[in-house]
């Protein structure tokens, strides 16, 4: 809108020039070639008076109807930020003492802050873009964790430590008086029970979820646990945090790859238990505790194998002590008549043969816990919520494998003879149930603790329960433990407080660790888009100029 340049215009008299839109007159007229020359340069959209307008046009700009329309609809915030941020003049007439200055007044400063004001609002579209960018790249999945994430798997792994060790305790004492007190010795349909309990660790575990979440309806609150579930079993599979939101493995369906693994693990753990339960009657009591506890020692040689840990030092001295406090609670009180008979009672011939056996079960033990880790655990960086109720739904599924799949040895066993299935008795059936629900309850909190910390950890760890049934047996029977027991179960102990200090100050680094990896790959991928979006102004601005 410009002031008339009009010779006859008078002060004070508003004139209106129709710019980018259409007037409401008619439109008016190029004159004619033929008339006077002084005529034929006039601009189509000429000026108009303010006065000359229509009576029904001029009510549109009479100040109580523009308030009266201002007011009706008054311009929200939102608004306001859209023009600044465009650089497009409001669209709302001025009020306030400016608001009856003549529409068409030229003013060169006006002129200079809209032009001003457009170089301004490319700026802040630069900036409102940059931080846009930047805000929608931090949602993204990254490795950066809470401070205090470390402490927490430690916290909840020294609840599920405690847990395990308490039940197993319950599991050996119970299982140990069915067999040799009730005389219900059926080895492998003991294992079959027991590992076939772990069904029920899922169930348990969605009802105190369920719990937990009283306030979603059950519909909200299953479907979120399932996409739980499946997001995690997509990180187990392809070992990355990202893999949920990658639009190609997304749609790839996981629980075929959790069925294979659940049956290459389960029968790792079933050769495992197996060589137990079959090596007890041909072997020593010393020699069955020592060799099935060097699974310790294996965990870590395929730990170093399959989850490329380094060879550490501390690490290394601290499996080797606690290998040695093993050997000198089984070995240290050779001179005992109980164990001298029980040694003349069998024969050399069998007791290499279940000390082979043995031996195999070790080392399949420490093979299925690393399998475990490396196989059937989400990768580091997961959250411990989320890697705890993976770890027992990953539990019911071997549970569930044993009960469909491992019940076939059952009569084939019995037809040969091998074992020869009995109903226990009422007392032994109380026993056995007690027995099997705390080897449930030992297995889930075991798997936990081998999801939050590391195999080699868990292993030591469970050398502790050594020390825990000696203490158990000694308030039963009265026996008070030898000075070898105590001292190779404080040399376990030992053994395993330099562990966890090594496994935390390891788990420390790798999480600094992977958050500089994962800081340094933002600031490169910001950088190139910086690079890229200068650019791309800068031809803008470059076409701004041309224009």
């Amino acid at each position: 809108m410009t002031r008339s340049d009009s010779t006859d215009s008078t002060v004070d008299d508003l004139t209106f020039t129709p710019s980018g839109t259409e007037s409401p007159l008619p439109p008016v007229h190029r004159l004619s070639p033929s008339s006077s020359s002084k005529f034929s340069f006039a601009r189509a959209p000429s000026p108009l008076r303010f006065n000359s307008l229509p009576t029904g046009i001029k009510e549109e700009f009479e100040p109580t109807r523009q308030q009266i329309r201002f007011d009706a609809d008054p311009p929200s915030d939102n608004d306001d930020d859209d023009d600044i941020m465009s650089g497009r003049p409001s669209m709302h007439r001025p009020t306030g003492p400016q608001s009856h200055v003549p529409l068409l007044a030229e003013d060169k400063r006006e002129n200079a802050g809209r032009s001003r004001g457009r170089s301004e609002g490319i700026a802040s579209r630069q900036q409102s873009f940059a931080s846009h960018r930047s805000s929608f790249r931090s949602r993204s999945p990254t490795y950066a964790q809470p401070e205090n994430v470390v402490r927490r798997k430690y916290i909840y792994a020294s609840f599920f430590l405690i847990l395990s060790l308490i039940s197993f305790v319950v599991q050996t004492e119970t299982a140990v008086y069915i067999q040799h007190d009730l005389h219900w010795n059926k080895a492998y349909c003991m294992m079959y029970l027991t590992h076939g309990s772990w069904v029920f660790l899922w169930p348990v575990q969605l009802a105190i979820i369920r719990l937990q979440n009283r306030k979603l309806s059950w519909p909200v609150f299953w479907r979120r646990h399932l996409a739980l579930l499946r997001s995690t079993a997509q990180m187990v599979q392809s070992q990355d945090l990202h893999a949920p939101a990658s639009p190609v493995l997304s749609k790839v369906s996981p629980w075929p790859y959790m069925i294979k693994m659940t049956a290459f693990i389960t029968t790792c753990l079933t050769m495992a238990g197996g060589s137990w339960y079959v090596a007890v009657d041909l072997t020593s009591p010393s020699d069955l505790t020592a060799i099935y506890n060097c699974s310790a020692f294996f965990a870590y040689v395929f730990s170093i194998m399959l989850l490329n840990d380094k060879l550490r030092f501390d690490k290394a001295i601290s499996v080797g002590l606690a290998i040695i406090g093993v050997f000198v609670v089984a070995y240290g009180d050779k001179d005992d008549s109980e164990s001298g008979s029980g040694e003349e009672q069998k024969g050399v011939g069998a007791k290499l043969i279940g000390n082979i056996i043995i031996g195999i079960g070790s080392v399949a033990y420490g093979f299925y816990e690393v399998l475990y880790k490396r196989y059937a655990c989400p990768p580091e960086g997961c959250s411990p919520g989320r890697g705890m109720i993976f770890a027992n739904t990953f539990g019911s599924m071997v549970g569930l494998f044993t009960l469909t799949v491992l019940w076939i040895p059952l009569p084939i066993l019995h037809l040969t003879g091998l074992e020869v299935f009995e109903l226990p008795s009422r007392e032994a059936a109380g026993l056995l149930a007690i027995s099997t629900l705390s080897n449930a309850v030992f297995s889930g909190s075991f798997l936990v603790l081998m999801s939050l910390t590391s195999p080699v950890l868990s292993s030591v760890a469970a050398l502790l329960t050594i020390f825990l049934v000696g203490i158990t047996d000694w308030l039963v029977t009265g026996k008070p433990l030898s000075a070898a027991a105590l001292s190779g179960c404080a040399l376990i102990v030992v053994a395993f407080c330099m562990l966890s200090g090594a496994t935390y100050k390891e788990m420390k680094e790798e999480q600094r660790k992977r958050e500089e990896e994962e800081s340094k790959a933002l600031e490169m991928s910001d950088e190139d888009e910086d690079v890229d979006e200068e650019d791309e102004l800068g031809r803008r601005r470059a076409r701004l100029s041309d224009g």
